[in-house]
């Protein structure tokens, strides 16, 4: 028995001993891999180390959402950070234009309040003077002198326009820093409101309102003076001063009225239309209507051979207003054709064909001739006893001038040529009746004018 106690306790001693030096060797290499530089005699405090945390694993949203909440608090931070420094800016820029305003508006408003009363007041005295001469004219001196006269209003309109355009530019110049800084002042929750308005500004609008209105009155005057002027170049005219019949002008032709064709035109401007109003008549004693130029209302007519043949052109006629008449007539056609303002406004091709215009007659202005005449040596008259015949209520009043007469029918061209108003129509004379130079006789109270 106890040689087999012997075996088991030889066995137990050689496994202590294994025990004992796999031990030892386990600390030589934990102190070998954990070797801390210690000196003698200093006990380190243990570090208490944390339980690690056994949370479980980020899933790909909760990583979207934290990357999500990190960028909005940094673009947070960075709006913050601009807005400051907005602030900052807009604040001293504020200040910087109020100081560039304060300093220069005075100095401005004044140049631009001196410029304009200057200018206001070199348009007074030029409008003064050319109203002077307006009001001490008579209308024969006014027809004479217009030329002069428009070109002093010429003058003025040309000195206003051109002053206006320095004030635009001074404006400019002066307002345009305003402007630009007018918008940047603090005020609310939008940081923005208008500048006042300044006294040069108030200053500038009241020049530009007083130049408007001397603009207004010299238009008037110009239109005035151009009613007054003779058209296309022509010096004088003829004035019919009231309806009567006493009140005509008798015209001798340089050749007999011996005619197959023609083409008569004149420029009238007639003080009041009414039902017939005669303005070119030619005629004898077994028919005084031969040839008639004629108003009636706001038309123009014109007539050859027989009243009852006409060709009338309506709405064209305003009393006050120059216009110019122009009746071609052609046997071999029998076409008539009546032109307003150098245009051909109606025709006629049957009237009078194969008629020929005898010879003899008498052609008078702003009256006609109605038949029975009476011959009376001492009637005053171009024409015997003219003065009992005609009707006051065919009389002509206005003035007349351009009186021509051709013995052919004048092209589109050369009609239109007549009828520019500012042209040199009356420089072309007729071959039968030329303006200025065939013998015209006004009786009663009609006269020339210049």
């Amino acid at each position: 028995m106890l040689w087999w106690r012997i075996p088991e306790a030889a066995f137990l001693l050689s496994v202590c001993a294994c025990v004992t030096l796999a031990y030892e060797d386990d600390i030589e290499i934990q102190y070998t891999d954990y070797y801390n530089e210690i000196t003698d005699g200093e006990t380190p405090a243990p570090t208490p180390s944390s339980t690690p945390c056994n949370s479980p694993d980020l899933t790909k949203w909760d990583k979207i959402f934290s990357m999500m909440e990190n960028s909005q608090m940094r673009e947070n931070m960075l709006l913050q950070y601009v807005d400051d420094i907005v602030k900052v800016e807009m604040g001293t820029l504020r200040g910087e234009l109020r100081r560039f305003i304060a300093e220069y508006e005075r100095s401005c408003g004044a140049a631009v309040e001196t410029a304009g009363r200057r200018m206001v007041l070199q348009l007074e005295n030029h409008l003064r003077e050319t109203l002077e001469l307006l009001k001490l004219s008579d209308l024969t001196s006014a027809v004479g002198n217009f030329n002069h006269m428009e070109a002093q209003i010429q003058q003025l309109l040309s000195a206003e326009h051109t002053q206006t355009s320095r004030l635009a530019k001074l404006e400019s110049s002066c307002l345009s820093s305003r402007s630009a800084g007018a918008g940047f002042g603090l005020n609310g929750k939008n940081g923005l409101h208008l500048q006042e308005v300044t006294p040069g500004e108030v200053a500038l609008d009241e020049v530009l309102a007083a130049m408007k209105a001397v603009k207004a009155e010299l238009d008037e005057e110009l239109k005035s003076s151009r009613q007054r002027r003779l058209p296309a170049g022509c010096e004088m005219a003829l004035l019919f001063p009231v309806r009567s019949r006493r009140i005509y002008t008798a015209v001798i032709p340089d050749v007999p009225l011996s005619l197959s064709a023609f083409t008569v035109c004149m420029w009238v401007k007639p003080t009041s239309v009414f039902n017939k109003t005669v303005l070119f008549s030619y005629g004898h004693r077994r028919n005084p209507s031969e040839i008639q130029l004629l108003l009636a209302q706001t038309s123009a007519v014109f007539t050859v051979g027989e009243e009852a043949s006409q060709v009338e052109a309506r709405s064209v006629v305003s009393p006050g207003q120059w216009i110019h008449l122009c009746g071609a007539w052609s046997s071999e056609q029998g076409l008539a054709t009546l032109w307003v303002g150098g245009k051909k406004m109606a025709s006629n091709p049957g009237m009078a064909k194969g008629h020929s215009l005898p010879e003899g007659g008498s052609l008078q202005l702003g009256q006609e001739r109605n038949g029975c005449c009476p011959l009376s040596p001492t009637s005053g008259s171009g024409v015997a006893g003219f003065e009992g015949s005609f009707d006051p209520k065919l009389a002509f009043a206005g003035k007349m001038t351009g009186v021509n007469m051709w013995d052919t029918v004048l092209s589109e061209e050369e009609i239109s040529q007549l009828a520019a108003q500012r042209g040199q129509g009356c420089q072309q004379r007729g071959s039968v009746v030329a303006w200025g130079v065939t013998e015209i006789v006004p009786h009663g109270g009609a006269q020339f004018i210049y």
